[in-house]
């Protein structure tokens, strides 16, 4: 037996994430303070930058690597980047964190790499084993991740609920693959595609997909399985909240956009009516939830979900377009997350309502430095011109009525103005609101924010001393700044990434 012939230099980045991962998991191990609060997140901003490099570095090679089973191509680079662009940010949100100290420095950074690392491979799958891994290995760190604040109900509430959704969710989409590989015969993507034009009237293959669209649809919070979003949002470490938000979303469509767009290609016109209407639906459920959210990591997973309706719609055009426009989307997405993010860990480290509205109450006058990037990611999340949100879903828009989707780009201009009504309540509390009395008074804090106290009453567990002093704070306000600056760059200069977008939709050979 002779083993497949191993292209080095193509899975580069996953070696230097692999070796960077064990790396941070050893040092996490040494016993000074500075090792582990600061030579630890040094060492996986390294490895973080290392994998980009050699992702720039393999740009356009295109390359089908492991006998077929992994595309290591500019759509696979380009979320590559994604990824490490928010696993770069929760490092730095994280510095610091009581999540990070609770379950120890080493273990917490190496999961985040390991997640990274199931992302790459979940999104340049081309072998339905291949899928089933990649899923696998970005899904359980991240279950371990939500419950790192060990001292905090809510967070382990966060890790258990995200534990038995995400196992349904693996369950019904290993259910699925295995329906679809006996459906067609085959394990790879490209001979799934030769066979899905015979046999897609078969109702193996039908129910195959069905199962495929539902577990997929849980792990991208698309409606109606995006129950658990909230929830695990709400409770989980903000700085996981911000990572989840933006590269498990990426990596969820990656593979969405690699199996039904190369592999189910054929059989378009039984999926594509499907998608079409979860867009709406994601689209309506996900506007409408956010409305009434007092807490803000609540009204951003619901907005998350909304996004997710937004961005089907690149998927279900079925073009290099549609690539190009989702990708393009993801890129906004990410920085413009990222910023809102930042702002409420900050925010929680420093008010006692955690992630409750009042803590933006008078932000404006208190800390402007933090109040422009909140502003600017409610704006660019509403789809206001000169943003990255605004030329994202004008380039999704754009895809959809080319290719006789109008209906979706009329959903995604309804949603947009339905989203104002609860972007711009976060803006107004941020510059036209006063401190709340309160801050300086009490001792509240918001019940996904409060510490689990053995024994108490509810209102024993709600009287808590707020977060003190500026711990980290420095590395919140650089995330902020930086995503809320590129948010603003993309909006006025998109070229650059519009060209990493088409090249990104142009790896994929199957589409027009």
């Amino acid at each position: 037996m002779k083993g497949p012939h191993i292209d080095w230099a193509a899975i580069s980045p996953l070696v230097a994430l692999t070796a960077g991962a064990c790396v941070v998991l050893m040092a996490g191990l040494l016993r000074p303070a500075f090792v582990r609060r600061a030579l630890v997140p040094g060492l996986t901003i390294v490895t973080l930058a290392v994998a980009v490099g050699l992702g720039v570095w393999q740009w356009d090679a295109n390359k089908l690597v492991i006998s077929g089973a992994l595309a290591v191509d500019d759509l696979t680079l380009a979320l590559l980047m994604i990824f490490a662009a928010g696993a770069l940010a929760a490092t730095l949100l994280s510095v610091r964190s009581l999540a990070a100290v609770e379950a120890g420095e080493g273990e917490y950074f190496a999961l985040v790499l390991v997640s990274v690392l199931g992302m790459v491979v979940l999104a340049g799958a081309t072998n339905l084993v291949t899928l089933f891994i990649g899923f696998e290995l970005l899904s359980i760190p991240l279950y371990v991740l939500c419950a790192t604040e060990l001292r905090r109900e809510h967070s382990l509430e966060s890790g258990l609920k995200y534990l038995i959704i995400g196992s349904l969710g693996s369950a019904v989409l290993l259910y699925g693959l295995a329906m679809l590989y006996g459906a067609t015969g085959s394990t790879d993507f490209a001979a799934i595609g030769k066979a899905a034009g015979d046999v897609k009237d078969d109702a193996l293959f039908v129910a195959a997909l069905a199962l495929i669209v539902t577990g997929l649809a849980f792990k991208a919070s698309v409606a109606p399985f995006h129950q658990w979003t909230p929830d695990v949002y709400e409770g989980a470490p903000t700085p996981i909240t911000a990572f989840m938000a933006v590269a498990t979303k990426a990596a969820a469509f990656g593979v969405l956009i690699r199996l039904f767009d190369t592999a189910l290609i054929s059989a378009a016109d039984l999926w594509a009516p499907a998608f079409a209407t979860l867009a709406i639906v994601t689209i309506i459920v996900g506007n409408v939830g956010a409305i009434g959210q007092s807490s803000v990591k609540r009204m951003l997973a619901y907005s998350s979900v909304a996004q997710a309706g937004y961005m089907l719609t690149g998927l279900v055009v079925s073009t290099k377009l549609g690539v190009s426009a989702l990708v393009f989307y993801l890129f906004a997405y990410t920085v413009m997350n990222l910023a809102a993010f930042a702002v409420v860990v900050a925010r929680e480290r420093t008010t006692p309502f955690g992630d409750d509205l009042r803590a933006l109450n008078g932000l404006g006058a208190e800390q402007p430095w933090l109040a422009w990037p909140m502003t600017i990611a409610m704006l660019s999340l509403a789809g206001f011109p000169v943003t990255a949100g605004f030329f994202g879903k004008i380039y999704l828009i754009e895809a959809a009525v080319d290719n006789q989707y109008a209906f979706l780009g009329v959903a995604i201009v309804l949603g947009s103005a339905i989203s104002l009504a609860y972007y711009l309540r976060v803006v107004a509390a941020v510059w036209l609101s006063s401190p709340d009395e309160s801050r300086a008074q009490g001792r509240m804090v918001p019940a996904g924010s409060r510490p689990a106290i053995a024994g108490g009453s509810q209102e024993a567990d709600a009287i808590v001393e707020p977060p003190r002093g500026g711990a980290g704070l420095a590395t919140v306000g650089i995330v902020a700044v930086v995503c809320a600056v590129a948010t603003i760059a993309i909006g006025v200069y998109p070229e650059p990434l519009f060209d990493v977008a088409k090249d990104a939709g142009a790896a994929l050979a199957s589409l027009l």
